[in-house]
């Protein structure tokens, strides 16, 4: 049999296959036109054997290439922000705005000015030097260079901030002043060191070309004497003095170090025996170093010298002290002391206007003197 046999009573109401089973479904006009695919005509289909029963409608392909170039811009979009985030970090890092350079620092000024003693100088052994002099309540070394107590913060500066300023002044004069090596003139790199690297142009200057110009001298930077004159007698040196900080800005601290560093020194060809140990003499070095001190040198533990002032002797009114010390020994004495004082008709810069007359109170009197032999 062909075809398909209905009951004879028709199909059963409710039983499967039965109009009434899409009967809820309506294929209205809107519902056509979202489908994305449209069946060809049945002229379509017998022009082109071959193509699809099927084809996209105009509506989906138009969507279809909407989502595609929305998929391009985002990927566009993408790469600008990458791009844009590179450009960034590149800049960051190859920044052609450099940041201004250090302003360069204040040079330092000095003032150096050699003590002529009336008498010869006084002679024996180191103790007994020491005993009967000024410096005899003196501390030895750093326990000389001590710091104020309690130390204090000021307006714009923590306590330990001052005191971090205070402790870089102790480290460049226990080092320019107590350091064996630079003493002798051995060294001057633990001196250098210390210093902010804006001032070692002028303190390579003044160790390379000395000068007593008030710029340029090597002894305002270090104490060192003339190796080819005297040489230290022990390592005892006798140290007094205090160090002071005040706020000069918003930024900046100022502390002055004000000591007196005494030194036994001998002649540089003396030899180990007994008659070298007491023809030593004493020799006195008032030194007072102002330094400035900005947050940076605070944190990188650095100084700035601005003024340093010395006086030293014995030593004749002639000597240049730009280089070193060259101090009078024991039994000497000054050439010019006589000389000594400031012409106020003098023009220039003269030597005499630079030397003083060293205080008999301020030469020891030691009790068994040394008398060189006939």
């Amino acid at each position: 049999m062909a075809g398909r046999v209905e009951p004879p009573d028709g199909t059963p109401d409710g039983a499967p296959g039965g109009d009434d089973e899409y009967r809820s479904l309506v294929f209205d006009e809107s519902f056509v036109n979202a489908a994305q695919l449209q069946e060809f005509s049945a002229q379509e289909r017998l022009d082109d054997e071959e193509h699809a029963a099927v084809r996209p409608r105009a509506e989906a392909e138009r969507h279809g290439r909407l989502g595609l170039s929305f998929s391009r811009q985002g990927l566009i979009l993408v790469l600008l922000i990458a791009l844009a985030f590179g450009t960034a970090i590149y800049m960051g890092i190859r920044n052609p705005y450099r940041s201004p350079a250090k302003p360069e620092a204040e040079p330092v000024h000095s003032e150096l000015m050699p003590l002529a003693p009336l008498d010869p100088v006084a002679g024996a052994t180191p103790d007994d030097l020491f005993e009967h002099s000024p410096a005899a309540s003196f501390e030895n070394g750093a326990d000389g260079v001590t710091l104020p107590s309690p130390v204090r913060s000021s307006d714009h500066f923590t306590q330990n901030q001052v005191e971090a300023a205070l402790l870089g002044a102790k480290d460049y004069i226990v080092q320019s002043s107590l350091d064996p090596r630079v003493l002798t003139g051995s060294a001057v790199g633990p001196v250098r060191e210390l210093l902010d690297p804006r001032q070692h142009r002028q303190f390579d200057q003044s160790v390379n070309n000395p000068r007593n110009d008030g710029r340029h001298a090597a002894t305002a930077w270090m104490v060192r004497f003339d190796p080819a004159k005297a040489a230290l007698a022990g390592e005892q040196v006798r140290v007094h003095g205090t160090l002071t900080a005040q706020e000069v800005s918003a930024n900046a601290l100022e502390v002055i170090a004000d000591h007196v560093f005494v030194y036994a020194v001998r002649p540089a060809d003396a030899g180990d025996g007994e008659d070298a140990e007491r023809g030593t003499s004493l020799f006195s070095v008032r030194r007072e170093v102002r330094f400035h001190f900005e947050r940076g040198d605070l944190r990188d533990h650095q100084v700035t010298l601005r003024q340093v002032s010395m006086r030293a002797g014995p030593m004749n009114c002639g000597e240049d002290p730009a280089d070193s010390l060259a101090p009078l020994l024991a039994g000497e004495k000054a050439k010019d002391a006589g000389k000594a004082g400031t012409d106020p008709f003098a023009r220039g810069r003269s030597t005499a206007s630079m030397c003083g007359l060293l205080s008999p109170s301020a030469q020891p009197s030691p009790a068994h003197p040394f008398k060189e032999k006939d």
